[in-house]
């Protein structure tokens, strides 16, 4: 994986979600890190050259082209590590393919609810914040938790796959970002999950600075 560079941003969950992808498939020390921040207000260090979206993670690659979003570059990487006999196990075959995509799209849906709160409070001026428009994007981010408790729990049990990196990601965030909200109360299971998948060295590895 020589030759590969991930515009990076240490707090970023999709790139947390790609740096855990890096790490689960023993390529962590070969893809070079690149730092990069921006907003929608201010482009900042934001790589708009390799991505006219201006968005992190974005992945440079030796044979030309880059890569983004974090689905698509946490495709790419475990099929490289598929090559290599280190990875190409995280998006499974057969059904249970399906439910990973799902998982993984109701985290990164959750996760894109939970950074519109953060930018309201950061970007938008004060007299032109909107209090009900944060608690709706709070409540897409409920009914997300919800599901995952009642529907997913059985799932999660099984063999880690890239929707529970998704997740696990996600969970992080909130509390990193939206700790008052108490993610955890009413979801016992969910928690549960939560506090062994985050003893994995992966995600140990790839925490974000407090």
């Amino acid at each position: 994986m020589t030759g590969l560079r991930l515009y990076h941003s240490a707090t970023s969950p999709y790139v947390r979600k790609v740096m855990v992808v890096l790490h689960e498939t023993g390529h962590a020390e070969q893809v070079a890190l690149i730092p990069a921040s921006g907003s929608p207000v201010d482009p900042g260090t934001a790589p708009v050259a390799q991505n006219p979206l201006g968005k992190v993670p974005t992945l440079e690659r030796p044979e030309g082209g880059a890569l983004y979003d974090s689905r698509v570059i946490c495709r790419y990487l475990d099929a490289r590590g598929s090559e290599s006999r280190k990875g190409g196990r995280l998006f499974p075959e057969g059904a249970r393919l399906w439910d990973a995509l799902t998982l993984e799209a109701l985290a990164d849906g959750m996760l894109d609810a939970a950074l519109l709160m953060v930018y309201e409070g950061r970007i938008r001026p004060e007299p032109a914040r909107h209090a009900p428009w944060v608690e709706g994007q709070w409540t897409k981010i409920a009914r997300a938790l919800d599901m995952a408790e009642a529907r997913w729990l059985p799932y999660l049990a099984g063999p880690l796959c890239i929707g529970q990196i998704a997740l696990a990601c996600g969970l992080g965030y909130l509390d990193l970002r939206h700790a008052e909200r108490d993610w955890r109360t009413g979801r016992p299971g969910l928690s549960e999950w939560h506090a062994r998948i985050m003893t994995r060295d992966s995600l140990i590895a790839t925490a974000p600075p407090a």
